[in-house]
């Protein structure tokens, strides 16, 4: 996988920020890291171990030392920080720009933005929003639905009836959050499944074509990510294979080095998929509450023999 980065225009679209300056290379300014700097040392002076490629951002201390300062010596160290290339400034509590700044911004193509939220709050939402611009990706060709509030990833070799299945799904009141291309982001342990915005919400059936789910089902049948929980793999029937009948063992398989639960289902002319995944599903999640139906009955039988043996 390619390193991960966010433009400073993806920063400024994603994000509420009032955008006092936006310079002319924003849309090709990349950043890689969630760090940022809160530049009260490099003010006075000091720029040893200074990391300019990050976002920097004024809070209520660092302006009003600036504010402090005689007019001459407050441009001279503004000046000094811009021609260091920071990409991004960011002022925060709604705080004055000094004139200075934009012709110093504009000389060093440096964007400027500005927030009435406080400094703590703004660091909060950017952390978040680099935390999930930077995230490991990953595309996987299948199907992401909200079933029973699991998400649940169905995959399987192109036709073997996804979406057919998701369709029935859906119509039994399930949600919809990506078709034919489903986006995982690792956000810590977690993984997140959203669709491309360019087929959010459309499904191919073949035979009728693309289908808008959010027109056709309404709004309450889309979501636009969901946490995936459970990764159900659809295979054709095949009277050889050594299928697991009863569930004792759980099976998992790896998506972005993160362990998931895996189901594998069998398809074959006359069986219900989507019942039969809404009851995987329903059987995930009382596995989880700490019941397994096929552990319950094995000792049910151990119970029954144990207690012949006595007699």
């Amino acid at each position: 996988m390619n390193k991960k980065s966010f433009t400073v225009r993806e920063l400024i679209e994603k994000n509420d920020f009032e955008v006092v300056y936006e310079a002319e290379n924003a849309a090709s300014t990349h950043l890689y890291t969630t760090e940022f700097n809160r530049p009260g040392l490099q003010l006075c002076g000091f720029y040893t171990k200074f990391v300019p490629d990050r976002i920097q951002i004024i809070g209520g201390a660092e302006w009003h030392y600036l504010n402090e300062l005689d007019p001459k010596v407050r441009e001279m160290r503004l000046k000094t920080l811009f021609e260091h290339n920071i990409p991004l400034l960011i002022v925060t509590r709604d705080q004055k720009i000094f004139p200075e700044v934009i012709g110093f911004a504009r000389q060093n193509n440096c964007t400027i933005l500005r927030t009435a939220d406080s400094t703590s709050r703004s660091v909060h939402k950017l952390i978040n929003f680099m935390e999930r611009a930077l995230a490991p990706t990953l595309r996987k060709h299948g199907i992401l639905l909200d079933i029973y509030g699991v998400g649940v990833l169905i995959v399987g070799e192109s036709g073997i009836g996804k979406s057919e299945t998701a369709l029935d799904l859906i119509v039994n009141g399930h949600k919809l959050i990506a078709d034919d291309s489903v986006l995982i982001k690792k956000l810590d342990r977690r993984l997140v499944g959203t669709s491309p915005k360019i087929t959010r919400h459309f499904m191919e059936i073949r035979g009728v074509g693309i289908i808008d789910v959010e027109r056709l089902f309404g709004i309450g049948c889309i979501m636009e990510e969901k946490e995936i929980e459970l990764v159900i793999e659809l295979t054709q029937w095949d009277d050889f294979a050594d299928y697991n009948r009863l569930g004792i063992e759980d099976e998992h398989i790896s998506l972005l080095d993160v362990e998931l639960p895996f189901i594998e289902i069998p398809m074959r002319t006359g069986r219900n998929t989507a019942v039969i995944i809404e009851i995987a599903t329903r059987n995930y999640k009382q596995k989880e509450l700490g019941y397994n139906a096929a552990l319950a009955l094995d000792q049910r039988v151990l119970d029954s023999i144990q207690k012949n043996s006595k007699k």
